[in-house]
């Protein structure tokens, strides 16, 4: 590495290696994975720990890990291609490619019977997929009668069976909330991303494969794990009741992680952190990586604005109070507009969106810098790994 280059001081990076160090050695996280790339080249990168603590397996630089909702961004950018290409606006009703939710209904009350609802005044458009503004939740999400739908034919975060089938399950549910009255997070980048298949005449999985991961060399990022590749997955873990203590979530050998036919655009991908590295240098270069442009600048800047009213920040994210204070929200990811109420060293208008497992990624215009971490500990909510991996990556800085 050579600072001069990258203006990263590499005596402090060694703060950063250290304190992700200690993270293994107390066990709170089996192993990472992290790289911080800034200026054109790669500043650090940290491969430590394990894919699987009880047999010892070292992590590798190319382990596979669930991204879970890193997934998001990836599918907001590939809607926003279609709007760049004019098959799409956003603000076109979906239901004129999915008329499973034609004439859609609202509940009066988000905790009510399934059968007391009334006509929405509007459909739900592009806008408000992109936006989490449709009205449509997860059942983690959702309340009484529609949780218990929404268990019935999926998982907390992820939906199962046939893709269309799950479209026509979904729209015969009313909605939590009227289209674009409020954010909400739930199914929304899911059906955005059949979107994208109904609108390009392709599946989901097909126009990711061959308009952003192929372009973009980012070969070992797909919807399940190959057989050949089963090596590399590592294993997903919850935190158990002591510290230092880690319970099997989802292992590769007792379990083949494989979301079968849906190709979530919410939450079903498996990529390494290098491949992450590659469309997050995509977004710094504003849409533009080396010589392939996926996006024109406008696109980017606009998936970066905030969008959330004031009081929409003030509602608590997931049971989490004041997670929108440093932070809105724009077209598929979270934007850092208030650093006086942030939680870690950093710039304003750095913007990412972190996965269920612990993984994370942000990418900041304003240092030229992307950074990716990469753990697998599922609703990592009380681990501080990836607060303490941002204030010394921006610690790291010497120019």
């Amino acid at each position: 590495m050579q600072t001069n280059t990258t203006g990263m001081s590499p005596e402090r990076l060694k703060r950063l290696s250290a304190r992700l160090s200690e993270y293994v050695e107390r066990q709170e996280v089996a192993g990472v994975v992290a790289m911080v790339y800034r200026k054109g080249a790669l500043a650090h990168c940290d491969v430590l720990g394990y894919q699987d603590v009880e047999t010892r397996e070292p992590m590798r630089r190319d382990s596979l890990f669930r991204i879970a909702s890193m997934t998001k961004p990836i599918t907001s950018v590939a809607a926003m291609m279609l709007i760049e290409e004019g098959r799409l606006l956003l603000d076109d009703p979906i239901a004129r490619w999915m008329p499973e939710f034609d004439n859609p209904r609202v509940l009066r009350d988000p905790n009510g019977p399934l059968d007391d609802v009334y006509p929405a005044p509007r459909g739900i458009t592009v806008r408000d997929l992109l936006l989490h503004r449709s009205g449509l939740a997860y059942p983690v999400t959702a309340q009484g009668a529609l949780a218990e739908a929404l268990f019935g034919f999926n998982a907390e975060v992820l939906p199962n069976g046939d893709p269309d089938a799950w479209l026509k399950q979904l729209g015969a549910l009313p909605l939590m909330f009227e289209p674009g009255a409020r954010w909400h997070y739930g199914f929304s980048t899911d059906v955005l991303g059949l979107l994208v298949g109904r609108v390009a005449g392709c599946s989901f999985e097909a126009f990711l494969r061959e308009r952003i991961f192929e372009p973009l060399g980012m070969r070992d990022t797909r919807f399940g794990v190959r057989a050949q590749d089963s090596d590399r997955l590592t294993v997903g873990y919850v935190a158990g009741e002591t510290r230092g203590q880690l319970i099997a979530h989802d292992h590769p050998e007792r379990r083949v992680w494989n979301p079968g036919a849906f190709p979530s655009g919410g939450a079903g991908l498996v990529s390494t952190a290098d491949d992450y590295m590659k469309f997050a240098c995509l977004m710094i270069g504003s849409g533009r990586s080396g010589d392939t442009r996926l996006l024109s600048r406008h696109s980017v800047e606009l998936m970066t604005t905030n969008f959330l009213t004031p009081e929409e920040r003030a509602t608590p994210f997931m049971g989490m109070p004041g997670f929108w204070a440093a932070q809105g929200f724009g077209l598929g990811v979270s934007v850092t507009d208030n650093v006086a109420f942030q939680a870690t060293l950093g710039s304003a208008g750095r913007y990412g969106w972190p996965g269920a497992y612990g993984t994370m990624w942000l990418a900041d215009p304003r240092e030229d810098m992307a950074c990716v971490l990469m753990v697998q500990l599922y609703w990592a909510t009380q681990c501080r790994i990836a607060q303490h991996f941002q204030s010394l990556v921006y610690q790291a800085i010497d120019d």
